[in-house]
C-alpha cells in the first residue's frame, strides 16, 4: 500500500509497504507466454518460448516496472530505493515537461532520442537544459537489469584451474 500524495505528505509516506522482485514476478509472465506458445504449437516449447519473451519482452517489461518505482506505486527490490516515489517528491513545477518525458521513456525511448525530440520541437537552450536535468535525475541507464538467464553463472576457480604464467625468453 502507498499513501496517498497530498499537501501535508511527510517523506515517511513515500516508503514502501509492499516489496516485490522484478525476477519472481517475471517468471510469471514467461510461464504464461510459454503456455500461450504452446498451445498454438500443440507441445511444449518449454525453454524456446522463455527464450523467446526474454528477447521480445524484456526490456519493455523492465521499463515499465522502472515507471512504476518512480511514481511510487510498487517497490522492485532490484531498483534503487532511492528512486522509489522520485516522482512525486521531485519535478513539480516541470510537471507538463515531466509527462511528456515520463511518457516518451515507457515507450522505451533513451535519453539521446528525447533531447534530439526538445531540439528537432525548437526549444529553447534553457527548455532542453532542463530536459537533460530531468534525464539525469531520473537516470534510465542506472535501471538496467540483465535477465536471469542473461547473467553468466558465477565461476569458482581453484588452482587447479588457474593457467600457469607464461614465460617469454628475452631477447
Amino acid at each position: 500500500m502507498v499513501m496517498p500524495m497530498d499537501s501535508g505528505a511527510r517523506e515517511d509516506d513515500y516508503r514502501p509497504c509492499d516489496r516485490f522482485s522484478v525476477h519472481n514476478e517475471c517468471r510469471r509472465h514467461e510461464d504464461e507466454h510459454k503456455w500461450i506458445v504452446s498451445q498454438r504449437a500443440g507441445h511444449d516449447l518449454g525453454e524456446k518460448a522463455i527464450e523467446e519473451w526474454v528477447r521480445n519482452h524484456w526490456h519493455g517489461y523492465l521499463r515499465a516496472r522502472w515507471v512504476e518505482h518512480l511514481q511510487g506505486k510498487c517497490f522492485w527490490i532490484e531498483l534503487e530505493q532511492c528512486e522509489y516515489g522520485l516522482l512525486r517528491r521531485e519535478f513539480h513545477d516541470e510537471k507538463p515537461l515531466l509527462d511528456e518525458i515520463m511518457g516518451r521513456l515507457a515507450k522505451g525511448e533513451e535519453n539521446l532520442l528525447i533531447i534530439l525530440w526538445a531540439v528537432d520541437q525548437g526549444f529553447d537552450f534553457d527548455h532542453v537544459d532542463r530536459i537533460i536535468r530531468i534525464l539525469t535525475s531520473l537516470d534510465v541507464n542506472s535501471s538496467r537489469l540483465l535477465h536471469r538467464s542473461q547473467v553468466p553463472p558465477k565461476r569458482t576457480e581453484s588452482r587447479e584451474d588457474t593457467p600457469e604464467p607464461l614465460l617469454v625468453a628475452s631477447a
